[in-house]
């Protein structure tokens, strides 16, 4: 079977898809993974084929690009910056188009991540062949917002378009199975709310590669030689102040009498001071990590926040933006961490947020959620084999 797994974004929204298509190569598929350019380098570490699809999306989502400068300087012209966005979009969704178009020739189904299901669901429309589409969080929080729909309904019919498919009667015209690619457990209350029983959409948790890195042993050698750290990361996410940032996480582990662990992602902590209670580095596997420390703390990304809760640790979200907020408002439901924006977020409130999830009761709860999480190996299996079940019924 060949099978064309389409991902866009950071990290993060990329790792699940190729988690899958890790598997089903495994299995014994034919696989192709189309990603950013940025991301081929990652896709191909792991034994998969990668096609560049799209932009770089690290510029894509970078405040300081072009695109959003030349948006702020809009931002009193509602019209004007409707009318650049949808523009913008539509390219990219037209190159995104053609080569997604192109990769999925001869494939038996399309498996497509977070953003590009209704253009994957068009191209296996056109080719009459099945698609899957891979939810990291309930679709209906963007789709919910104003301009979201009205973006993609324009966006989508151009696509269509340019394949010569009649016009969709909904925005985005998915395939039956929808897999929740999360634990239902994450999200009580909004699971049952945003996910339809009478459609295809099972919940396999979080899927991930679990990759080691190169300072794992450095990092597991320093935490053995102290207490347990605070780990602090927040993915793929720029932060405004890095040595700022940084300087505030020393001071509040210090009141605290605890360590820091940084992850640095995409920002840049090589100006800083040596601080002795505090290590950054670049990456981390969490899996290997997170257990080994007394507190996660991190973005409210959807990965990270499995993680953390598969590790039966507390944990702190400082979200900024787009699903971040919903896992957050998680966390705390499942009362196994708080969360507040990192923008209002201040070196008396880390201290006290800290706190406040380093109790018994919490720390109780922590482990108690992980043990009903499912296990990485499971998630990634039963999404390959709904995958499988749904090639074979074309459907």
């Amino acid at each position: 079977m060949k099978v064309v797994v389409v991902g866009y974004g950071s990290r993060g929204d990329v790792e699940p898809c190729v988690a899958v298509g890790r598997e089903l190569l495994r299995r014994g598929h034919d696989v192709l993974v189309a990603v950013p350019p940025n991301m081929r380098g990652f896709v191909e570490s792991v034994g998969l084929i990668a096609v560049a699809y799209g932009p770089d999306s690290r510029e894509e989502m970078n405040p300081a690009s072009e695109l959003f400068r030349d948006l702020t300087t809009k931002m009193d012209d509602t019209v004007s910056v409707f009318t650049e966005v949808v523009k913008h979009v539509t390219q990219v969704k037209s190159d995104k188009s053609s080569t997604l178009t192109t990769a999925a020739q001869g494939a038996d189904l399309l498996v497509a991540g977070f953003n590009e299901q209704g253009l994957a669901a068009n191209v296996a429309e056109y080719y009459g062949i099945p698609a899957a589409a891979l939810h990291l969080f309930p679709t209906r929080i963007l789709s919910s917002t104003s301009m979201v729909p009205i973006v993609t309904k324009q966006t989508d019919d151009a696509q269509r378009h340019a394949l010569g498919l009649p016009e969709a009667l909904r925005p985005s015209a998915l395939e039956p199975l929808e897999i929740q690619a999360y634990d239902e457990l994450c999200l009580p209350g909004p699971a049952a709310e945003w996910v339809d029983p009478d459609r295809r959409r099972p919940f396999v948790g979080a899927l991930t590669l679990e990759l080691p890195t190169d300072v794992d042993d450095e990092v597991l050698s320093w935490i053995s030689a102290g207490t347990p750290p605070i780990y602090f990361g927040f993915g793929s996410t720029p932060i405004p102040s890095p040595a700022e940032t940084a300087a505030v996480i020393s001071a509040a582990c210090a009141q605290l009498g605890a360590r820091a662990l940084i992850c640095s992602g995409p920002n840049d902590f090589t100006h800083m001071p040596h601080l002795d209670n505090l290590k950054v580095v670049g990456a981390v596997n969490h899996a290997a990590i997170f257990p080994a420390c007394l507190a996660v703390v991190h973005h409210g990304g959807a990965g990270t926040t499995a993680a953390a809760m598969r590790a039966g640790i507390p944990e702190l979200a400082l979200w900024f933006w787009l699903d971040q907020p919903v896992w957050a408002a998680a966390i705390e439901r499942l009362k196994v961490g708080s969360a507040r924006a990192f923008s209002d977020s201040t070196l008396d409130s880390l201290v006290a947020d800290l706190r406040s999830i380093l109790t018994p009761q919490c720390i109780a709860r922590a482990r108690e959620v992980a043990a009903q999480m499912t296990k990485p190996a499971e998630s990634v299996a039963s999404a390959a084999e709904l995958v499988e079940e749904t090639a074979r019924l074309g459907s």
